[in-house]
């Protein structure tokens, strides 16, 4: 049973690879009864749980609700898109962002909820880096607005360098990761090298403190709530 859960459950998640828009999308026929058969046969293991457990420990299980809310929502949804195709009417499969679901509440899935449990109490503790580290990034696209964007210098492409706000923002946050990088300060670095170390500064500071800074806070608050995490037959 177990087996047979992971299967389909993995066949459902798998339909949003060939489903439009897709790059090799199936007929929409093919998609449906996948769907419906993964649905009825979560429906079954829902109805076995429901055999086989207390009457009021199966509604009071927040689990068993989310799994019946997402099989719900699964199929009045492609009810929905399947009438529009009939009138030719263009619609989007909102209920795929509720597939995770079955992967998580299912009780076979006690290891995936609690890494999931952990991840969700790991958040709020390393809001404060996360909001640190967007505070340098928003200072530095500042600064660099103010160096760079009264210039008139322009990308190899002939395109305005670091004259709007927003763009730099993106462009300093890409630079985090290193992507667009010696690219990304290029134009300033040609016109005067004195401005390279603006961005090694800016490497500097959030690729290697904060970033290493923001792994360690995760790390360390993912460690400690996946040790006290409770087990038991109700996880």
């Amino acid at each position: 049973m177990r087996t047979a859960t992971y299967f389909f459950i993995f066949l459902n998640l798998s339909l949003a690879l060939f489903e439009e828009p897709a790059v090799y999308p199936l007929p929409f026929l093919a998609t449906s009864v996948l769907e419906v058969l993964c649905l009825l046969v979560f429906l079954g293991r829902l109805t076995h749980f429901a055999k086989v457990t207390l009457h009021n420990v199966f509604w009071k299980d927040t689990k068993n609700i989310c799994i019946m809310v997402a099989i719900l929502l699964s199929l009045t949804d492609l009810a929905i898109y399947g009438i529009l195709r009939l009138y030719n009417v263009r619609s989007i499969r909102w209920s795929r962002i509720v597939r995770p679901i079955f992967l998580i509440n299912f009780a076979e899935s006690r290891q995936i909820r609690r890494a999931f449990r952990s991840i969700r109490n790991t958040l709020p503790e390393i809001t404060y880096v996360f909001l640190l580290f967007m505070f340098s990034l928003l200072m530095f696209s500042l600064m660099a607005l103010k160096l760079f964007g009264e210039r008139n210098l322009q990308t190899a492409e002939g395109l305005p360098y670091f004259r709007n706000y927003l763009e730099i923002v993106f462009d300093l946050y890409v630079l985090v990761t290193t992507a667009n990088s010696p690219d990304v300060m290029m134009p300033a670095f040609d016109f005067s090298s004195w401005y390279a170390l603006f961005f090694v500064a800016f490497v500097i500071i959030n690729t290697y403190i904060f970033m290493s800074l923001f792994l360690a806070v995760v790390y360390n608050n993912y460690k400690k709530h996946l040790k006290v995490m409770p087990g038991g037959a109700g996880d």
